[in-house]
C-alpha cells in the first residue's frame, strides 16, 4: 500500500517576515514582552522558513487590533486584485454589476484572520485563497446560486483564516485554493 507524499510546507515571502517583525516589536513596545522575550521571538521570526514556523513564533502574542476596513467599489466592470498586495483585516467589496476577482494566493496577510464582506448585485465573483488557508462561508447569503467551494484535501495549520460573508444577488461566487 503506498501513501501519498505530504505537500511541502508553505514557504513565506519576505513581506510576511517583515510584518511578523513589526508585530513582535509592537508587542514589546506595548509591554507584552520582556526584552529577552522580544529577542527570542525576533530570532524565531528571522530564522523561520515556513508560515507555520512563523505562526508558532506569534501564537501567544495578544490579538492585534481590528484595524480599519478597506473598501473596493465599482458600479460595473472588473474589480481585480492580485500579486503581492496587503490584505487588510476587513475588506469590503461592493459592486452592482461587476465581476470581482480577488487573488489572495501571493497576498501578504498581516493578520491571522481576515474578513471579506461581499455586497454584490449581478455577475460572477472569484476568490483564490492560499493553499493553507481555511475558509468560512457560513454567513454568506446568496439569492440565486450557491457558492462553489471545495475545501482543500488536507487542512494544514498556520495558514490564514478567511471568513467570507455578506450578500450576493444574481451571480455566483467561486472560491478555490491556489495550486501552488
Amino acid at each position: 500500500m503506498s501513501t501519498l507524499p505530504e505537500d511541502p510546507p508553505a514557504r513565506m515571502a519576505e513581506d510576511d517576515r517583515d510584518a511578523a517583525v513589526r508585530r513582535v516589536q509592537e508587542a514589546y513596545s506595548e509591554g507584552h514582552l520582556s526584552h529577552e522575550e522580544m529577542d527570542e521571538r525576533l530570532h524565531q521570526v528571522l530564522t523561520a522558513k515556513t508560515r507555520q514556523e512563523l505562526a508558532r513564533a506569534l501564537s501567544t502574542l495578544p490579538e492585534e487590533p481590528g484595524g480599519a476596513t478597506s473598501t473596493i467599489a465599482a458600479l460595473s466592470g472588473r474589480i481585480r486584485r492580485g500579486g503581492a498586495w496587503r490584505v487588510p483585516r476587513t475588506l469590503k467589496v461592493v459592486s452592482a454589476f461587476g465581476r470581482p476577482h480577488l487573488d489572495l494566493s501571493r497576498a501578504v496577510f498581516e493578520h491571522p484572520a481576515v474578513d471579506i464582506e461581499l455586497q454584490l448585485g449581478t455577475g460572477r465573483a472569484r476568490i483564490v485563497v492560499p493553499r493553507d488557508a481555511t475558509v468560512d462561508i457560513e454567513d454568506l447569503r446568496t439569492v440565486w446560486k450557491a457558492p462553489r467551494y471545495r475545501p482543500g484535501r488536507r487542512a494544514r495549520s498556520g495558514g490564514p483564516r478567511i471568513r467570507i460573508f455578506g450578500t450576493m444577488g444574481m451571480g455566483r461566487l467561486t472560491i478555490r485554493h491556489a495550486r501552488r
